[in-house]
């Protein structure tokens, strides 16, 4: 359930009962055609669909991340690095204060990932506290589903594009992107990406079936709710 529905007494009386907490982290950032908050919107949906009915709080997702590769598209917000890890480690210190001892970490945003090695040296300072980081669209189960659909499959392209991600009266192109080379971009500054990347799609289709993207929605969220049940030390 999401912490927004309970009050400060029965979020300790949760902890106190079972310690198990999900942290949502997002990003604020340009996806082509489909919304900006496209990593919040996904990091926090699998989490609160995976905890179910089980009782275990899903906290607000964080909508800011580490995006600097996008800040010259509009909209794009990144926070520094040293704010990024500051952010994540400070968020963790109060899931802790209020009794919650093991937490999975779902990620919607493959530049946050940084952040994951300031969770390792958080545990160190943290003993006896278990943390999962889990990049829940490419977890094994859910990208092998990606690509047994398609395997032209990237950022802001078709496997993005959920029901609950696209822009009301905003039509996608039909045609299939050819990838991005990724080496190139990755040397390049802001402006230069911008003007090598074009719409925002890395390459790939721009959008597939509903019934394509609910399948991977389902395997998704099947294996974001194992780990949060199982294999706890």
């Amino acid at each position: 359930m999401r912490i927004a529905e309970m009050n400060w007494m029965q979020a300790e009386a949760r902890a106190r009962s079972d310690d198990r907490a999900v942290l949502p982290l997002g990003s604020t950032e340009q996806h082509a055609y489909l919304s900006l908050a496209v990593d919040a919107i996904l990091a926090e949906r699998v989490a609160i669909e995976a905890v179910g009915d089980s009782g275990v709080p899903v906290f607000p997702v964080q909508p800011y991340g580490f995006t600097p590769n996008f800040v010259e598209y509009p909209g794009s917000v990144t926070l520094r690095l040293s704010t990024w890890i500051a952010v994540v480690t400070d968020i963790l210190d109060g899931l802790v204060r209020s009794g919650f001892r093991r937490i999975v970490i779902v990620n919607g945003h493959g530049g946050n990932s940084p952040a994951h090695g300031a969770v390792l040296e958080w545990l160190d300072r943290n003993r006896g506290c278990q943390v999962k980081w889990h990049n829940w669209w490419n977890a094994p189960e859910t990208f092998a589903k990606v690509k047994a659909i398609d395997p032209v499959a990237s950022h802001a392209s078709w496997m993005e594009n959920f029901p609950w991600t696209r822009l009301s009266g905003v039509t996608m192109p039909g045609h299939q992107k050819p990838m991005m080379d990724m080496g190139r971009f990755a040397a390049l500054d802001p402006g230069a990406k911008k003007t090598l990347l074009g719409d925002g799609n890395y390459g790939g289709l721009y959008q597939r079936s509903d019934a394509d993207m609910l399948a991977i929605w389902q395997v998704a969220i099947a294996e974001t709710r194992a780990l949060i049940t199982e294999d706890w030390a």
